[in-house]
């Protein structure tokens, strides 16, 4: 199995480079029966699109999305679905012009050693974030299936930019309010400022990090596999392929690493139905590795973009002299707001896998 596929029985296949013809993705394993329409995907990529705000890049995709395959009068037929959205706004000249100069924080160097040069170099090839198109509309495609069958639904907000941070939430109002600005942060105050942080330090021609959190609601009990393919595990992993992130944690996270045991334990009663609940949710949604019933409760941690207009030292490969390289080309100030549809679309699709795993979805959806 290669890095390009996640999940065993929703499986995500993601293909497609940067400046190349098309970015896209196969969906294996999803049930027939589901009522699904190009419109379904275009909302969530349309939510990820460049060019929409001045916090994000300039570059204008209109990421128009095709389903190729897989669909039939309106409903999943059980076959591999094919979506592709084709690259219309490459500018690959920047690029052309600093080949043997390897951009500081970027994969760069290390993808040219490891294939031999033969990687496509343009706008970061296969390393970019313009794969992360993938992630969404399979995500679109999970995200239907998990509302239609479980209930479940998911949302991410921004909590945190440059060392700003929002007041928390409660998942109703994130719901509701957290596109109402373009940091995409239900706590309206805190998101102002953290606009003003972004295009302070763009204006500075730096970048700035942050922190996504994602809630998912209605999951059922006893979702994951462990020991290696336990629900968080799993989750993290496939938050930890998103570029720019470089930490993931739940529930307390490693806020519940400066608290004793009695504080950060979930104590546990019967509520009105009968049924064994914790009081609180400390444990973010997972105990060793299965889902409690509880909500997941999940945050990414994002590096500040490493394209930015200082200069930053490098070295030319051609010459194997240090030089000094202002980076061309379109970028985010910050990912952090582009990021959010792409935390939901991959945490659904986690979700989406093991639930099938566990068989609580089945095969063929009626009615």
């Amino acid at each position: 199995m290669t890095g390009n596929i996640l999940g065993e029985r929703f499986v995500l296949v993601s293909f497609g480079e940067s400046h190349g013809k098309a970015v896209g993705a196969v969906v294996d394993g999803c049930p027939a029966g589901l009522p699904l329409t190009e419109e379904d995907i275009q909302r969530e990529l349309d939510l990820r699109r460049p060019g929409t705000s001045p916090v994000a890049t300039p570059r204008a995709e209109a990421d128009k999305v095709e389903i190729l395959s897989g669909v039939f009068n309106g409903y999943t037929e059980g076959s591999p679905i094919c979506l592709m959205t084709r690259n219309t706004d490459a500018d690959s000249r920047p690029y052309e012009k600093i080949r043997s100069l390897p951009r500081p924080g970027h994969a760069d160097y290390v993808a040219g050693i490891k294939y031999g040069g033969f990687n496509d170099y343009r706008g970061g090839g296969r390393f970019s974030a313009r794969r992360t198109t993938a992630y969404v509309m399979g995500g679109a495609i999970a995200k239907k299936l998990l509302l239609k069958t479980l209930g479940t639904r998911i949302v991410a907000y921004t909590v945190e930019i440059g060392g700003v941070k929002a007041e928390p939430v409660a998942f109703e109002e994130a719901e509701a309010h957290r596109y109402d600005n373009d940091v995409r942060c239900p706590d309206q105050e805190a998101a102002e400022s953290m606009r003003r942080k972004i295009m302070d330090t763009k204006g500075h021609g730096d970048s700035v990090g942050g922190i996504v959190e994602c809630v998912a609601q209605g999951v059922p009990l006893g979702l994951g596999e462990p020991c290696f393919s336990a629900l968080d595990s799993d989750l993290a992993r496939a938050m930890l392929s998103l570029p720019a992130a470089k930490g993931v944690d739940f529930g307390s996270g490693f806020e519940g690493s400066r608290l004793l045991g009695s504080e950060n334990n979930d104590p546990l009663t019967v509520n009105k139905e009968g049924r064994v609940v914790p009081t609180s949710n400390n444990a973010g949604g997972i105990l060793g590795g299965l889902s409690s019933g509880m909500p997941i409760v999940l945050r990414v941690a994002f590096k500040p973009v490493s394209s930015i207009a200082k200069p930053q030292r490098t070295v030319n490969l051609e010459t194997m002299r240090e030089e000094e390289l202002i980076v061309p080309g379109r970028h985010d100030p910050c990912v952090v707001p582009r990021v959010i549809p792409i935390v939901e679309s991959l945490m659904a699709t986690v979700l989406a896998d093991h639930a099938l795993r566990a068989q609580m979805i089945p095969p063929v959806l009626r009615g």
